[in-house]
């Protein structure tokens, strides 16, 4: 399947999550969910060790996520899995520390010793001991760093922990493609839907007739208009921020000779980016803006404000052109308390 398509997104989301959910959990079958029976080593005998590994670890994040909810409401321990699973799913072979990074890519920003027990966290401390133990020492020493590499720190900006994490990726690439591997789950994780909103929509008809036939109305939507959920129009476009960050930041600083699987992820992210940006100009258009003339200025002042190259540049705050230090003014914070802060008061100001 394309990776960045939204409709087999949701159909894997329910298989695991339906495994996830049952009395008795099958670590093996999420396993192969993961890996697609991919073998982890060449060597039959080191390959199940490698998995045993893996099924002992997947134990560990089942325990270390079992009080925690994604936004939208399911298991936060779906999002790891299923990053691990679009990680690997793009490579040819993948290796058991690569797969173990994917997994634990934001263990340390996720997982506090208050959110449990005295008990409880020494147990789980016990255990992921024991998994990085039954590593060799420069594949602990490997998995550690890359972990480290793969959490943003407190008080960090988006643009540095980005700019760190590539400017550290020069003995181990495959952390860039679990970066993207993050960001596409979290890009595809946006809505939950019975299908996606721009089934049967022609997107590019829709600007077509907004911009060059006069009377146009606009077309009726098949659906009605989505309930409302945590996970509002602004809280995607500070999502898809942070891929505009991500993605800018690669072309900046990596070499042209990437790998194919480097560019597949690469590509999956700006696609399923750009489906995401259609989703929610169609849905704006379609029952908030509902007035074309007001929706065609908008259009124009867009493509005026990239034909003058201003899309290309780090721009402040202007009086002349809309779009000049959006990032910056609403997205461009260290802390989310911060952004939060600045976007709630703009809200108000706005109704």
């Amino acid at each position: 399947m394309p990776l960045h398509d939204l409709t087999e997104f949701l159909k894997l989301s329910s298989v695991l999550n339906y495994n996830l959910s049952a009395a008795s959990l099958n670590r093996y079958n999420v396993l192969l969910f993961i890996i697609e029976n991919k073998p982890l080593d060449t060597d039959s005998q080191r390959d199940r060790d490698a998995k045993s590994i893996i099924m002992e670890s997947l134990g560990f994040l089942f325990a270390a996520y079992s009080q925690k909810r994604r936004r939208l409401g399911p298991m936060a321990v779906i999002h790891p899995i299923r990053a691990a699973a679009l990680f690997a799913r793009s490579q040819d072979q993948v290796g058991l520390v690569e797969l173990l990074s994917a997994l634990f890519h934001d263990i340390l920003e996720d997982i506090q010793s208050t959110d449990f027990r005295t008990a409880q966290w020494k147990e789980m401390e016990s255990v992921l001991f024991g998994i990085l133990q039954r590593l060799g020492p420069e594949q602990e020493q490997q998995l550690v760093s890359n972990l480290l590499n793969l959490t943003r720190l407190s008080g960090e900006s988006y643009y540095r922990y980005i700019g760190r994490l590539l400017d550290n990726a020069g003995d181990s690439p495959f952390l860039i493609q679990i970066k993207l591997a993050d960001r596409l789950d979290n890009t595809l994780d946006m809505r939950i839907d019975l299908q996606d909103p721009l089934e049967g929509v022609d997107f590019f008809e829709n600007l077509f007739q907004t911009l060059y036939v006069r009377n146009y109305q606009g077309k009726p939507l098949a659906l009605g208009h989505p309930t409302s959920t945590v996970l509002n129009g602004a809280r995607r476009l500070y999502q898809l921020f942070k891929n505009a960050v991500l993605l800018s930041l690669i072309r900046q600083k990596t070499s042209p000779g990437r790998s194919s699987k480097f560019d597949h992820l690469f590509e999956a992210v700006c696609t399923a980016s750009l489906k995401e940006a259609q989703r929610t100009f169609i849905q704006l258009v379609h029952y908030h803006y509902r007035d074309t003339k007001e929706q065609r200025q908008l259009l124009l002042d867009t493509m005026d404000y990239c034909y003058r190259g201003r899309i290309d540049l780090v721009t402040k705050p202007d009086n002349e052109f809309l779009l000049d230090g959006l990032f910056s003014s609403y997205f461009g914070f260290a802390t989310k308390k911060k952004w939060t802060r600045r976007f709630t008061a703009y809200i108000r100001t706005n109704r």
